[in-house]
């Protein structure tokens, strides 16, 4: 089976959701991952589809033009004081694009609050026909595969699945093997990218790898293959923010290399099994 690919918008930060959807179809991705939930962070724009009609009038007509899809719109944070309410006019926009999945993270240390908030935004996003994927993020306080999973055990929730970041296995420290006991079903879609295989010691440097500096696939020193092989067929959603690069060639080129070097690097890893068949035929 042909793997599928989605644009992420971190991989092009700051890029409005229609050309990020040209530049996806250009560049021959399947879907595109938008965040029309504004983060209010530093430097990044404000695309709520709520908030801007006309963007999304846009966006619709972009996705009609091309024929990419909508994955996924993110992120539905659960924090401290959190109301999942205030996600719902973003939800109601990615129906409205034909999107299937909302992500969200957990970056509360009270376990009750977030498991029942958590269970709150499943039960909201179900008349929309959406599922929510728990990213666990190792800056977040939800920070590894054992507290994902208590979460999603715990919240019961049957639209609810866990959304694996490959920077994020990888600096979690989790064994790949551990991605056995979850069940095939939580598995939705995943972040791809690659970094170095040095973890960071410190805070500062691990944020910073992970919001400008991650890796083309199989450039950096993550073994890939072994995670993505313990999961399902499932759409790969690349995430790779890296400032570098797009300061040097754009969003389009930067977009172009990502998919590229993803399909050569899962075309390498096709054509050793295959080599490895036939050695024991």
């Amino acid at each position: 089976m042909q793997k599928k690919f989605s644009l992420a918008y971190l991989t092009v930060l700051g890029c409005p959701p229609p050309e990020m959807t040209y530049i996806a179809a250009k560049a021959g991705y399947d879907f595109v991952s938008l965040r029309p939930i504004y983060m209010g962070l530093p430097g990044e724009p404000n695309f709520s589809f709520a908030e801007n009609k006309e963007l999304l009038r846009q966006t619709k007509n972009a996705f009609s033009e091309t024929g990419v899809r909508l994955l996924d719109i993110e992120l539905a944070k659960i924090y401290d004081g959190v109301n999942p309410k205030n996600y719902l006019s973003a939800m109601e926009s990615a129906a409205e694009l034909g999107g299937k999945h909302v992500l969200s993270s957990i970056w509360t240390g009270d376990r009750n609050f977030a498991i029942e908030r958590f269970s709150e935004l499943c039960e909201l996003a179900k008349p929309f026909g959406l599922t929510v994927e728990l990213e666990f993020v190792p800056i977040a306080s939800i920070k590894n595969l054992t507290g994902a999973l208590d979460v999603l055990h715990s919240a019961k929730q049957e639209n609810a699945g866990l959304m694996i970041d490959i920077h994020h296995f990888h600096r979690s420290g989790d064994k790949v093997e551990d991605l056995d006991k979850v069940p095939r079903e939580w598995f939705r879609f995943l972040h791809l990218c690659d970094a170095t295989r040095e973890i960071p010691a410190s805070m500062e440097k691990m944020t910073r790898i992970l919001r400008e500096e991650r890796s083309y696939i199989g450039e950096g020193g993550i073994d890939v293959a072994s995670i993505v092989n313990r999961m399902p067929e499932i759409p790969c959603s690349i995430e790779l923010p890296n400032l570098k690069h797009v300061n040097e060639i754009g969003f389009e080129e930067h977009a172009r290399r990502c998919l590229l070097s993803a399909k050569k690097y899962f075309e390498q890893e096709q054509n050793i099994k295959n080599f490895e068949k036939k050695k024991l035929a």
